[in-house]
C-alpha cells in the first residue's frame, strides 16, 4: 500500500510552502529596493543635466569650438 509520503515523494505540500515564502520574500525585496537594475537607471533619469554641464560636455566632446563655448557660456551666466 502506498502511504502519502511515497506518493508525494516525501516533500508533500510543507515542501513547497518554504520554497513559496522564499520566492514571496525575493520578489517583495526586489519592488521594494527598486529591482537589481532599476534603481541605477532612475537616479540617472531623476538628474537632469544643468544646461553649463551640457556645455561643458560638448566642448569636451569637440562639438563646439572654444569661442563658440566662451560665447554660450557668458550668455548662460547673463
Amino acid at each position: 500500500m502506498y502511504s502519502a509520503e511515497n506518493w508525494h515523494g516525501g516533500w508533500g505540500v510543507m515542501g513547497f510552502i518554504p520554497f513559496g515564502l522564499l520566492i514571496v520574500v525575493v520578489l517583495a525585496i526586489l519592488l521594494i529596493r527598486g529591482g537589481p537594475s532599476w534603481g541605477a537607471g532612475r537616479d540617472r533619469e531623476s538628474r537632469r543635466e544643468s544646461a553649463l554641464e551640457i556645455l561643458d560636455r560638448r566642448y569636451a566632446s569637440g562639438e563646439i569650438t572654444k569661442p563658440q563655448y566662451e560665447e554660450m557660456k557668458r550668455d548662460l551666466k547673463s
